[in-house]
């Protein structure tokens, strides 16, 4: 099955807003924690993060070596309760200025990385304030979302116009959607970089994508 996505789409999912092309897949096993959520929603999450982790042929653990936590999940309902949590300013650098920001502009979500030596993806943070349309959303559609999006650096207008997931109209499921499947599955191939800034790297992927596809997460 050939994925019906262009060079020239795979590139604008990782495209800046400044019109660089920046790429960056995880470079160790992601070792998750969540904070701020009842133990069934914790099992949602967990299991979204295993479906789109095993789809990559990616790793999970339990432990960071060097970090313990490389991947945390913060729910709240107000940006102010970060400036609360003790250390959490020493694992986001200006973390008071990027609150003030994301107030003003009334953001629901913000994503953070850090990167190792290589450019690959060392750790990540995802903010999620829950109210509104992601209060609303089905705890399996918000979980699987996330998964997908802390597995690449993708770009900054990547999912602006279409989300990452489809429904099945056959039975109302909701699954990632094919094309996103093969392009996270494509970027993790072993012989693929773990960090591109040339959009040539998009042309690598494209490639890929004409391999015979495995099942989308949520399947």
């Amino acid at each position: 099955m050939t994925l019906d996505l262009t060079p020239e789409q795979i590139e604008t999912l990782f495209r800046r807003a400044d019109g660089t092309y920046a790429f960056a897949r995880w470079g160790r096993p992601i070792a998750p924690i969540v904070f701020g959520v009842e133990e069934e929603t914790l099992k949602t999450i967990k299991g979204a993060l295993e479906a789109v982790v095993t789809l990559a042929g990616h790793q999970m653990s339990e432990t960071d070596p060097e970090l313990g936590t490389n991947l945390m999940f913060f729910f709240f309902r107000d940006w102010d309760e970060l400036l609360e949590i003790p250390d959490l300013d020493r694992l986001v650098p200006d973390l008071s200025q990027r609150v003030a920001r994301l107030k003003e502009a009334g953001a629901s979500q913000y994503r953070a990385f850090r990167f190792d030596d290589q450019g690959g993806i060392q750790a990540a943070f995802v903010f999620l304030r829950m109210s509104g349309d992601l209060a609303r959303m089905p705890a399996e559609t918000l979980a699987l979302t996330q998964a997908v999006q802390i597995m690449l650096m993708w770009g900054d207008h990547a999912f602006a116009e279409q989300s990452p997931l489809a429904v099945l109209p056959e039975t109302g499921a909701t699954i990632l959607r094919p094309e996103i499947a093969g392009v996270i599955a494509a970027a993790y191939d072993r012989m693929m970089p773990v960090a591109a800034k040339d959009a040539s790297h998009a042309l690598r992927l494209f490639a890929r994508l004409q391999a015979p596809t495995q099942t989308s997460p949520g399947q």
